[in-house]
């Protein structure tokens, strides 16, 4: 453990500039060209105030954000820095961070904007930034891992700086996108950022557990840079005085968090009474206790049995092979949640066939079942360039499959593996296979020395000493049970195993591989690569997980056979099925078979029966998943989608006298705001509902919104806004629809609301997430 002084960041910026004249709607990045001194004037009062690490006025100083301004990213970045390096002269030492936040859309699949081009846009602002003379590069409030993974490669891979990464989480310890502290942690730390935390969405309060959890994944440095504490329901404003803030922030300094701040509602007075109590305590870092393989929002924690799920592997698997040759990603998605359902923590992804382009099927492959499946996922491929795609498109933290003892082939991949954050299997062979226990040791040996060299931990480090078929090396059975058992003991690394491969050519395969698996599990094999969707297999992992305390009270021994749960016997079963139904299509996020299911109904339903039949009913088991937390936002977009093609193919079914609209509405992000991912949600939902939703986009005037609203005869109205600052513009454009005399209602959402205030403001109907927003359209507009 080593302790330094804690480092204290600045506090809010947006509402200290609308105490200096900017207007609702302006661009603070953009307001700075022409008001520089009020900028710096704010910033010098930060640094008077204890600030030693002043954030750039460049937040939402990305092309796609001032697109239309007549102003490049580069040259905003560029004079919004050197404002902030007049500013900190204020205080010698003081150093300046060029501060991003998000470009403001999803990224696919839940959006248009795709991860590459997202890479592109923190590459031109990192490359300004470092040209302008940031001492470091802040990212923040971000709630989406991918775009986050984006951002930190950007800014590694085309600058020296440090970097800082926070998000924002809800206080159920997750980002409205799903991801997890843990995942959050261990992902960034993979991926070599200098220090994470939290900012913003909470209060020090609320953050302070989220920071603690922080703490057990991760060993960098933490940063804390809390709202002042939540907004008062009845007005949306901060109400804790700065010394409040500054006793409530106590505890992080107790934690020996690194650098703490303030966000939203904060002043220079909360930063000065901060730096007050900061004083007398110093930050340390002490060793992550936890770890293990994950996705955004799953993790797969060391300590325990994982299942490795084996099927996206085209080996002898002529309809995988077949689905690749013709990028059927539906097939594939279709064998990643099959294998979810069954009990898979992880998913091995091989995409090896002749042929082909390797790294785009990879990329291709890993983004589809990164689509439909929350599991973290193995990437497997001989050659290099594949695995790198994988790993860069592989949203959390991911491993290797594989290396092995040749030195080519681990100067190939170790530095691969060091620059992602991946853990590695090694294959314990080099060139030719191994006959003896001896040899699988010493080249486990080799691969963990090299590895550790390389800079992987030796926790991130599993070693499979190979199974062989014991129909033509029946000797070799017992020696792979004996190398593991010795891996496991004498190099304390973890042990995975190719387990299926024991029982090749050999007739009723099942009882060969249970019992050869039951031998592994016993002798320290904790990342099995099996065939989750065999049930033997899993009848086996369960019994073992119960007996060796793994399973506690047996709870998932009873669940599981009590129940009588009916699991697949083999691949070619789910290979053969017919289908699914249309509401398992929709809760699967499964558009392809949801279309499919859909043109089945339509041979012997009416059109719209099975849209109030068949399709709303599925979206409301959709919605009440996303409620109770059983699913969250990619999972609750992709069933909207799955759910849309369906409906497209009624559309195209009904008569032309028909209609399968059920209304209209108007949708619209209020004047002076201009986020619109929240909006955007919430359109897709309702459109996959059935109603015609009309988008008017963000900063939307009020007399536009009222003009449309009658021109369109619209009976309900939507309206977004994320920001304090904007809630005004919703008040008045409520009003204004009032006083037109049209007959509608209006429902508003955005993260700065309650229901309390949205109602004093003249709201109908308060939404806080897309299901109550279907919930009310239902109830406005009728069934």
């Amino acid at each position: 453990m080593t302790d330094t002084k804690t480092v204290i960041l600045d506090g809010a910026m947006g509402t200290m500039l609308q105490s200096r004249g900017l207007r609702p709607g302006e661009k603070p990045e953009i307001f700075a060209l022409s008001n520089p001194q009020a900028v710096e004037e704010i910033q010098r009062d930060y640094v008077k105030s204890g600030s030693r690490i002043l954030y750039s006025n460049t937040f939402g100083a990305n092309r796609r954000k001032l697109d239309g301004t007549g102003h490049s990213a580069s040259d905003v970045i560029k004079e919004n820095i050197a404002i902030a390096k007049r500013a900190s002269s204020e205080a010698p030492g003081t150093r300046v961070a060029l501060d991003i936040g998000p470009i403001g859309e999803l990224l696919s699949p839940l959006g248009t904007l795709s991860f590459d081009e997202a890479y592109d846009i923190f590459k031109e602002m990192v490359v300004a930034g470092a040209d302008a003379g940031a001492d470091l590069v802040v990212f923040e409030t971000f709630t989406d891992l991918q775009e986050t993974r984006a951002a930190l490669l950007a800014a590694k891979e085309n600058s020296t700086l440090p970097v800082w990464v926070t998000m924002s989480f809800e206080a159920d310890g997750r980002t409205f996108t799903g991801t997890t502290v843990s995942c959050m942690a261990v992902t960034l730390q993979g991926l070599g950022a200098d220090a994470i935390g939290i900012n913003c969405s909470l209060g020090p309060k609320e953050i302070l557990p989220l920071i603690k959890e922080m703490r057990q994944w991760t060993d960098l440095p933490l940063i804390a840079k809390p709202n002042a504490g939540l907004p008062d329901p009845a007005t949306g404003s901060y109400f804790i005085t700065p010394e409040q803030f500054a006793a409530e922030m106590e505890p992080f300094f107790e934690l020996g968090v690194h650098a703490t701040g303030g966000c939203c509602g904060t002043s220079p007075a909360f930063i000065k009474a901060l730096s007050e109590k900061a004083s007398h305590y110093g930050s340390k870092s002490e060793q992550a206790r936890r770890n293990g393989i994950c996705s955004s929002s799953s993790m797969a924690e060391y300590g325990r049995t994982h299942l490795i799920g084996e099927r996206i592997n085209p080996t002898g698997k002529k309809h995988l092979k077949q689905a690749l040759l013709e990028h059927d990603m539906d097939y594939i998605m279709k064998l990643a949640i099959q294998q979810a359902d069954a009990g898979a923590d992880i998913l091995d992804i091989n995409v090896g066939i002749p042929n082909v382009d390797e790294s785009l099927l990879m990329k291709e492959v890993v983004q589809a079942v990164q689509s439909v499946v929350r599991l973290p996922l193995m990437i497997d491929s001989s050659k290099a360039e594949a695995i790198e795609t994988g790993l860069r498109y592989a949203c959390g933290k991911a491993i290797i499959n594989s290396v092995n003892a040749d030195d080519a082939k681990l100067e190939e991949i170790l530095p691969i593996a060091r620059k992602y954050g991946a853990a590695v299997v090694g294959l314990a062979m080099d060139r030719k296979l191994p006959t003896t226990v001896k040899e699988r040791l010493e080249h486990a040996r080799k691969i963990v020395s090299r590895a550790e060299k390389a800079g992987i931990s030796r926790q991130d480090i599993m070693i499979d000493c190979l199974t062989l078929t014991v129909s033509a090396q029946q000797d070799q059975a017992l020696l792979t049970l004996e190398a593991l058992r010795r891996v496991r003991e004498d190099l304390g690394v973890h042990a995975a195993l190719g387990v299926s491969n024991i029982a090749y050519g050999l007739p009723d395969k099942s009882h060969i591989t249970c019992a050869f698996l039951n031998l592994a599990l016993y002798n320290g094999l904790d990342f099995p690569i099996i065939n989750v969707n065999s049930q033997d297999i899993m009848d086996t992992v369960t019994s073992y997980r119960a007996l060796n305390g793994q399973d506690i009270d047996c709870k998932q021994y009873i669940e599981r056979f009590a129940q009588q749960q009916t699991m697949a016997q083999s691949t070619e079963k789910h290979e053969n099925s017919e289908g699914i139904s249309l509401e398992e299509a929709i809760i699967k996020g499964l558009g392809q078979e949801a279309e499919k299911a859909t043109s089945k109904l339509l041979e012997t339903m009416d059109a719209l029966d099975v849209v109030n039949d068949r399709l709303i009913p599925a979206l409301d088991k959709v919605g009440e998943q996303y409620e109770k937390h059983l699913i969250f936002l990619p999972q609750l977009i992709n069933a909207a989608n799955a759910a849309g093609r369906g409906f497209d193919l009624i559309r195209k079914k009904l008569p032309k006298s028909s209609d399968a609209s059920k209304g209209k509405i108007i949708i619209a992000t209020v004047e002076g705001d201009i986020h619109d991912i929240g909006k955007n949600i919430v359109k897709v939902v309702l459109e996959n509902y059935g109603y015609d939703v009309i988008d008017l986009g963000k900063d939307v005037p009020v007399n536009t919104v009222v003009e449309r609203t009658i021109e369109e005869n619209a009976r309900l109205v939507a309206l977004s806004a994320l920001m304090t600052t904007t809630v005004e513009s919703m008040r008045r454009t409520i009003e204004a629809l009032k006083k037109s005399g049209h007959d509608c209602k209006v429902m508003v959402g955005g993260a700065v609301l309650t229901e309390e205030y949205a109602h004093q403001i003249g709201a109908d109907f308060y939404t806080k997430d897309p299901k109550e927003s279907a919930d009310t359209a239902r109830r406005v507009l009728g069934k």
